[in-house]
């Protein structure tokens, strides 16, 4: 007897689980039973790479064989899953992280938003040095000036303290910033520098997804933050209800809110990407989650923002329509736009010079099943993290380590709990929690060696490692010969001592979920032994 579409579909997907289960398990998260066992010197350690079960390969195919393939249902549940979790109002798929930031700027161009506000050709967006080139390309590419500041080399971070020597009256109109591998910039102080001034800021959250900013609750009300108040004081309700219906003799009740943003012990938490006015996303296969290609843009709390992002996302076109779909708004020919005829059909009306930035469905399938992994892959990337930073601990005379924005010292972890490390912190107020994208270090100019001789010798052992992307970009080729064929098209404040270092001196590990014990202790003993023959 033929079988049904259903029993078809489900057999299929039946095989299909069964078969990635046997031929993907070196890609199974690190604590995984399933994985095959590591050998060191012969396996190699990934410093980044795509961490899945068969439940993203049957999310896969599942969404092949409905075949919708554009971006559709499966595109616009991921879209509200994500918004949910971060605590935005929208959130707009793309088809890369790169995608994401030229959206997010172009956005700020369109010509609906008052004139003091639009980003225009010749006006300036503040950004840092050393980082991803595209956090940079899309304010050149607009026809807007980049205007460099310096990096603190041990966050990797923006120096806010250079913000105000950037700043130029009438021209100013953006700060455009990573939090860099996994750590939050100084939100609080780029925040202030942003209202003082009345300027956007975009948050470049590529790397940092999962990462959560804190700060007094005082000083969060005086920043405007009432989006992210609004939501938090919701989430304590839900908490207490929530709390109350557990079994307290079970001692079930949890010790902190399970929804971000919330107010904890006087201080507002948020996930980074979730205080400016957009942010984005990369979920390219490195980063906090993946679906192969693509990305998000953020809508942070205004509304409008979203219809702007959209129209520069699909083509330029004034409809909001999304694919697949006519006449949402109700007149599709009742428009009467730009010099075109009463009744002109508004799919094809264009407000703008646009892309078609989509990703494809079957990517967003695979997104919400990694969406549902989430909390641990970014519990996973802490705990990496304090493990490597353990390890190398007594390695202090030739090494410098990152520290989290607003942290003065990292404390050993305790005999008690040898699983969790400390940090002192500055008198701001402000603490970060990372998510850490990558383990940076930078070799001391004392040492005996040079961060080259240290990659070098890493590869040799098959320990995957990365430079802090372009480093200074502008050592890069492309700004070379841009200032010499347009001089006038980027700016530079003071010196770039900060991103100079992290150019010449820092290197970084993987901290991703497909991490091992094994294999970090192996990358360890490695960078351990190659000091101690120096």
């Amino acid at each position: 007897m033929n079988k049904s579409l259903p029993e078809l579909k489900a057999e299929i997907l039946r095989l299909t689980r069964e078969y990635s289960s046997r031929a993907h398990s070196a890609q199974r998260p690190g604590g995984d039973a399933g994985r095959p066992a590591f050998v060191p010197g012969e396996t190699t350690v990934p410093y980044a790479g795509r961490v899945f079960t068969e439940d993203e390969v049957e999310a896969a195919v599942g969404s092949t064989l409905d075949f919708w393939l554009t971006l559709g249902p499966e595109g616009e549940a991921f879209e509200k899953e994500l918004a949910s979790f971060l605590g935005v109002k929208y959130s707009l798929l793309v088809n890369s992280g790169s995608s994401a930031n030229l959206v997010a700027l172009a956005t700020l161009t369109t010509h609906k938003l008052p004139d003091h506000k639009r980003i225009t050709p010749g006006d300036e967006v503040i950004t840092v040095a050393a980082g991803f080139p595209t956090t940079v390309s899309p304010i050149i590419q607009l026809g807007a000036i980049p205007v460099f500041i310096d990096n603190d080399p041990t966050t990797g971070n923006i120096r806010v303290e250079q913000l105000e020597a950037a700043f130029s009256p009438g021209k100013t109109k953006a700060v455009m910033i990573a939090h860099a591998l996994g750590n939050p910039f100084d939100v609080a102080s780029v925040l202030e520098f942003c209202r003082n001034h009345d300027l956007w800021l975009v948050e470049d959250n590529c790397d940092a997804l999962g990462c959560t900013y804190s700060m007094p609750i005082a000083r969060a009300k005086a920043l405007g933050l009432d989006h992210l108040i609004k939501l938090a004081e919701q989430n304590s309700c839900s908490l207490m209800i929530d709390s109350s219906s557990l079994d307290e003799a079970n001692n079930q009740k949890p010790t902190t809110p399970h929804k971000l943003p919330a107010i904890i012990d006087g201080q507002l938490v948020a996930y980074t990407g979730t205080f400016g006015d957009i942010s984005t996303q990369s979920f390219y296969p490195p980063h906090h989650l993946t679906m192969g290609e693509g990305g998000a843009v953020n809508i942070i709390s205004r509304p409008p923002l979203k219809t702007y992002a959209e129209s520069f996302r699909d083509w330029g076109r004034d409809c909001w329509c999304p694919s697949g779909k006519d006449d949402t708004c109700g007149k599709r020919f009742g428009w009467n736009l730009g010099e075109l005829p009463p009744g002109y059909d508004h799919k094809y009306t264009y407000s703008h010079l646009g892309y078609n930035l989509k990703p494809l469905d079957p990517q967003a399938a695979i997104g919400r099943q990694q969406l549902k992994k989430l909390p641990a892959f970014i519990d996973a990337r802490t705990r990496n993290w304090e493990y490597l930073r353990t390890g190398l601990a007594d390695l202090e005379d030739v090494f410098e380590f990152s520290l989290p924005s607003h942290a003065t010292a990292w404390n050993k972890p305790s005999t008690l709990d040898p699983r969790l490390s400390s940090f002192c912190w500055d008198s701001s107020g402000s603490t970060t929690h990372c998510s850490w994208f990558g383990f940076m270090l930078r070799v001391k100019p004392s040492a005996a060696f040079k961060h080259t001789d240290l990659v070098r010798h890493l590869d040799s052992k098959k320990i995957g490692n990365r430079m802090f992307f372009g480093g200074n970009l502008l050592r890069q080729p492309v700004f070379v010969q841009l200032r010499k064929d347009r001089p006038d098209s980027f700016r530079v404040v003071g010196e770039m001592t900060g991103a100079d270092a992290i150019m010449n001196q820092a290197l970084f590990l993987g901290t991703f979920p497909g991490l091992t014990k094994e294999m970090m202790d192996y990358e360890i003993d490695t960078i351990r032994a190659f000091v101690r023959d120096r």
